[in-house]
Order: structure tokens, then C-alpha cells, then sequence
């Protein structure tokens, strides 16, 4: 399973999502990767604990191995490095993305990560996928490569609007590189039980029929903390009550039946 998390706008917690979700498919015996498409490297970060500059075998390093004639033979699984939690992987990201992008692009690259990594579904079981907030090269690579799409979503009418272009995106490229994706749901993260706004959005969007998924991710600081001691919040706060919305969402993914939460 290949599962790419996307929304053109930033800040609406993709690398957080990424990883909290990774970091349970391992703590539940699957062998997990994590592949950081975004050029800033905060899930390389927050899964290694070290920044990913001047890092060698980077996500980078894989792309340019297919338009330079220097680097010779490498597997995709070189480039993947070990995390300090057992059964978790990173192919990190490197700051020399932005530079290679055009080059890719020129050399019509764009099914080399799905190349990548449907070799590397053979040694993981679940492979996610962290992109930039731009739908660039890396990102229709991302979403060419997978199984599934994840749209995280901020509980706001711009965001809102902001996201029918995504949803719009996404069909066009499944219709011209990928008719397997699905969008597997929509994750409405920063999540405010007590205003009424988020809840109205919400519902109106379930109306819509918007795959909104059942589990919202509020807003809490232990997120942070998390950051900033670089563990995964089943590690850092396993019994914290938004590391149990990750747990339920994760088991939603899964197809498991939990208890539906109340919008009101």
C-alpha cells in the first residue's frame, strides 16, 4: 500500500499527519517507509532527529541517479534509512530537490518514483508518502506512485474552497496517469470541538458527499512537544487523547469500525 498525503496549502499538518500515522503501522508490526517529498524535510527531521542537510542518500540523490551518469547502480532501498523506532524508515529529504526539479522535469522523469517504489513494496508493507504544499513535479510523482490520497483539511471556507481545485487536480491526473488512485478520504485536522464553525463545514461537506473521514484531529500542544523531542506521539504520548484520535484514524484507514464521534 502506497498512501501519499496532499493539499496545496501549508500548514494544514501533512508531515504531522505522515509520520503519527507511519509510526502506528509500525508499532503494529508493519514494516513502514516514509518517503519526504518536501524540500524543507520536516518529517526526515522529526522521524531522524537531525536535519537532513548535507545528508548523502537522500530522496534527492535517488531522482538524480536517473539523469546523471555519475552516481552508477544504486537500488531504491539505498537510499532508505533507518529510524530510532523499530520497524519505521525514512528516504530523507534534501534541500537539493528544488534544484533537480527542472532537470527532472526536462528529462520527462515523472514515473521514476513510481518505478522506485513498487520495488520497494516488496521489502515494506506500507509506504507514506509527505509532500510540499505545491502541486510541483514531486508531487504528481507522489500522486502517480500511489494507491491512495490523503487530504488533510483546515476547518476554514477558504480552505474549503481551496478545496474543490484539489479534488479537481486529482481527478485529472488520475484520469491521465493513474487510474488506481483513490482518494481515500479527507482529514479535518486543527479541529475545534466547542465552535460551531468547523462542525457546520464539516457537515455541509459530508452533504456534499465529500469523503470526509470520521475521526478529527484537534488542536493540541503535545503536537508540538512531540516536534520538538522528535518522536511520533504513540512514543511520546501514547495514552494523550490526540495520540488516540491518530489510533482511530488509523484504524478507520484500516477499515476497523470505531465508535462515530458527534459533530455536535
Amino acid at each position: 500500500m502506497k498512501r501519499v498525503i496532499f493539499n496545496q496549502k501549508g500548514g494544514v499538518g501533512k508531515s504531522s499527519i505522515t509520520c503519527n500515522l507511519a509510526a502506528i503501522s509500525a508499532v503494529e508490526g508493519k514494516r513502514t517507509l516514509v518517503v519526504d517529498l518536501d524540500p524543507q524535510g520536516n518529517s526526515s527531521h522529526y522521524l531522524m532527529g537531525k536535519p537532513t542537510t548535507g545528508m548523502k542518500d537522500t530522496v534527492a540523490d535517488f531522482f538524480e541517479q536517473s539523469v546523471a551518469f555519475n552516481i552508477f547502480n544504486k537500488r531504491p532501498e539505498d537510499f532508505v534509512h533507518a529510524t530510532p523506532f523499530n520497524g519505521l524508515y525514512v528516504m530523507p529529504s534534501s534541500p537539493e530537490l528544488d534544484f533537480l526539479e527542472r532537470k527532472l522535469e526536462s528529462k520527462h522523469k515523472i514515473y521514476k518514483l513510481r518505478e522506485g517504489l513498487n520495488k520497494l513494496s516488496e521489502a515494506f508493507d506500507c509506504i507514506y508518502i509527505d509532500t510540499a504544499p505545491a502541486l510541483n513535479f514531486y508531487t504528481r510523482s507522489a500522486l502517480i506512485a500511489s494507491d491512495r490520497c490523503l487530504i488533510p483539511f483546515d476547518c476554514d471556507n477558504f480552505s474549503r474552497q481551496a478545496l474543490y481545485s484539489i479534488l479537481g487536480e486529482i481527478q485529472e491526473l488520475q484520469q491521465d496517469h493513474n487510474e488506481g488512485l483513490s482518494i481515500e478520504g479527507i482529514i479535518a485536522n486543527q479541529f475545534q470541538p466547542r465552535a460551531s464553525l468547523p462542525k457546520q463545514l464539516i457537515q455541509e461537506m459530508l452533504d456534499e458527499g465529500l469523503p470526509v473521514l470520521p475521526v478529527h484531529l484537534v488542536s493540541s500542544i503535545k503536537m508540538k512537544e512531540s516536534h520538538q523531542v522528535n518522536q511520533p506521539l504513540i512514543h511520546f504520548a501514547p495514552k494523550h487523547n490526540l495520540t488516540l484520535q491518530f489510533v482511530d484514524l488509523y484504524k478507520v484507514l484500516q477499515g476497523e469500525e470505531i465508535a462515530q464521534p458527534a459533530l455536535s
